[in-house]
């Protein structure tokens, strides 16, 4: 699986009330949370994010475990969420939504392309090629297919 999009540059520790307030949880429509996204951080946000490649710090994706933080960066249209490292519970929420989550660290310059093959293992930025921390072929299919429930549908 490989992707490309333009780099959104976050800083560490981006939380999941960052990425969606649970004041917006109330609802299940998925367009309200993603006109609303990273809204507590930066307003301007959302708007930046169909076609993104989000590079954040360490420790991405921490706080609480709701798996709409990951589903709203989806919807939003982000790529995928370059990290050196996710919060566990975010990590396995994002892979089963099929949003593609890379541990690496890369230097960030705001709206520079960035490229990505999770088969292949890399990340490319500024004309650097980067090492990634390799996901199971498990965890690729499941992207691959678009989510864990698809990827269940096709096993049955």
């Amino acid at each position: 699986m490989w992707g490309a999009g333009h780099a959104v540059c976050l800083g560490p520790d981006i939380d999941t009330d960052m990425v969606i307030a649970g004041r917006y949880l109330r609802t299940k429509d998925h367009s309200v949370w993603v006109s609303h996204v990273f809204e507590d951080l930066d307003p301007a946000l959302a708007g930046q994010l169909n076609g993104a490649v989000i590079v954040a710090g360490k420790n991405f994706g921490c706080g609480s475990s709701r798996e709409q933080a990951a589903i709203a960066l989806r919807e939003a249209g982000v790529a995928a969420v370059i990290a050196p490292s996710f919060a566990r519970i975010f990590f396995r929420n994002a892979i089963n939504v099929g949003l593609p989550v890379i541990e690496c660290t890369i230097s960030c310059i705001e709206g520079e392309k960035v490229r990505f093959d999770l088969a292949a293992g890399w990340v490319e930025a500024a004309g650097n090629h980067y090492p990634i921390r390799p996901l199971s072929p498990r965890m690729r299919e499941i992207l691959t297919t678009g989510g864990l429930v698809n990827y269940w549908r096709g096993h049955r």
